[in-house]
């Protein structure tokens, strides 16, 4: 039988209530890769022909989302953190290529910050992956895509500074 929106809620719930920092967010991330596993989950609560950004869930009481993602066609974002908050990725269909980068120069008022690539990887299906607070990544998807995503409060309603790549930190 598969495991219900519901439930996930519950047990994620009750991770961040045992461990609001980030040990709690890993046994969340684990709960997300659990999910993924299981096909029936994936298929009632993650739609391919879903919208791109879908809160399928939020938390009364710690304002953690639950988000189904379905991305049509090649997709990228710019390098970004969460502002205050936290994130989780859990690629359920396609692959995502994730960049994390290093923070050289903070943002100023409306100036970005400036960002040095450090990691790429590769989110296949099956995969989550915790961002914690301040914590720098950029999605690229070449091709259409699926994923469970939990932010730790809705990220749409939050001030977020904007960073640039800078090629060569050393200049």
């Amino acid at each position: 039988m598969s495991h219900t929106l519901e439930e996930f809620a519950a047990r994620c719930h009750d991770a961040i209530a045992a461990e609001p920092g980030p040990a709690g967010r890993r046994k969340v991330c684990a709960l997300v890769e659990e999910m993924l596993r299981d096909p029936g989950f994936v298929a009632t609560y993650i739609k391919a022909d879903g919208p791109e950004r879908k809160i399928i869930y939020e938390d009364p009481e710690f304002g953690f989302c639950i988000l189904a993602h379905s991305y049509q066609g090649a997709k990228g974002s710019p390098p970004h953190d969460h502002g205050p908050t936290w994130a989780i990725y859990g690629q359920a269909t396609g692959t995502t290529i994730m960049t994390d980068w290093e923070l050289l120069e903070p943002a100023s008022g409306d100036q970005p910050g400036k960002v040095r690539a450090t990691k790429t990887y590769t989110l296949t299906p099956g995969m989550a992956f915790l961002y914690n607070e301040g914590d720098l990544h950029s999605p690229r998807r070449d091709a259409s895509t699926t994923l469970i995503r939990i932010e730790g409060q809705d990220v749409t309603k939050i001030r977020r500074a904007k960073y640039v790549a800078v090629e060569n930190a050393g200049a």
